[in-house]
């Protein structure tokens, strides 16, 4: 198998955080390479050594970098779109530049060629019992009776293709019926916020962190015909941004999904519960297998009932009322 090197130019302050984000992907196996780690270590063990060469102090030198290695394939892809969207969403929030410049150098591989070789992993995908999945630029070569969901993700946002997303497709399809109000946090490219008025849901708002996904989401739903008049993206950090919150308070939900990472929907579970109508259902997806007895923990505190739990491979997804 082929291995993309994929390396994070951050801080030292960085590292801890930003290890922290790549662990609730998936990725447990990380290279840090931090010059001030490096001579911390060499200062604390002074003992063993009375001589270190000058070229492996030289090659410490710099900033630090978070590397990571993902598989040259589909699911490889995807996930170097869901590193590209959590080190995006770090960024956003580093307000005070804490974290240095959080860029990301995939190795051997120039921007524009990456641009157009993911393109390459991605073709239509069944989901559930309803879903076609399909990229804009495929053609369909057969009639099907399921709904199809066009779409472009952009280099920085999922495609369908991950068990997470998937998971959540696929509970979406039991619970939207018409007349339903769908809440979507971490919209990304608003695969599932679109997906659920295409299932017949009265309206959707859809929010992320990164304001490149707005206009993302807007293009998806216009590739798929839907009326603009139900859909609302909006970009902010719903924990803080008190506007943002007001916005989202005007109407109750009845299906609120967040497909994002442990942490994250720890955080926004009283808020789920706050925007809820009675009765509602809150779909959470994208926990990694280790943190799930945290997340459910978080979701009872908050007086949830956990009403399902679905995992595929390493991923869990909660469904709760």
């Amino acid at each position: 198998m082929d291995w993309i090197k994929v390396s994070i130019f951050t801080t030292s302050e960085g590292i801890e955080p930003l290890s922290g984000r790549l662990y609730q992907l998936g990725i447990t196996g990380l290279e840090i390479e931090d010059e001030k780690d490096f001579k911390d270590f060499l200062e604390n063990n002074k003992q063993y050594w009375d001589y270190v060469d000058d070229e492996l102090i030289k090659e410490k030198e710099g900033e630090t970098e978070v590397i990571a290695y993902v598989s040259d394939n589909a699911a490889g892809h995807e996930m170097l779109m869901a590193i590209r969207n959590t080190v995006a969403e770090m960024k956003q929030l580093d307000d005070e530049n804490e974290f240095g410049r959080l860029e990301i150098h995939i190795d051997n591989m120039k921007e524009e060629d990456w641009a157009n070789n993911w393109k390459k992993y991605f073709h239509p995908l069944e989901v559930g019992e309803k879903i076609l999945i399909k990229p804009e630029w495929e053609e369909l070569k057969d009639n099907t009776d399921r709904i199809v969901f066009n779409i472009n993700p952009g280099m920085s946002f999922g495609t369908g293709g991950h068990y997470t997303t998937q998971l959540c497709i696929e509970t979406l399809e039991k619970y939207i019926k018409p007349g339903v109000k769908v809440l979507d946090l971490g919209c990304g490219s608003g695969i599932l916020s679109i997906i659920s008025l295409l299932l017949g849901a009265d309206s959707a708002f859809a929010i992320d962190i990164d304001p490149n996904a707005v206009d993302i989401a807007y293009q998806n739903a216009g590739m798929n015909d839907v009326d603009i008049s139900k859909y609302t993206v909006k970009a902010g950090d719903i924990i803080t941004n008190t506007e943002l919150q007001n916005e989202i308070a005007k109407n109750e939900y009845d299906v609120v999904v967040a497909n994002i990472v442990a942490d994250v929907i720890i955080a926004l579970a009283p808020k789920a519960r706050e925007y809820m109508k009675k009765g509602g259902v809150f779909i959470t997806s994208g926990i990694i297998e280790d943190r799930v007895d945290d997340v459910k923990a978080a979701l009872e505190k908050c007086g949830f009932e956990i009403n399902s739990i679905k995992q595929r491979k390493d991923w869990v997804s909660i469904v709760c009322k």
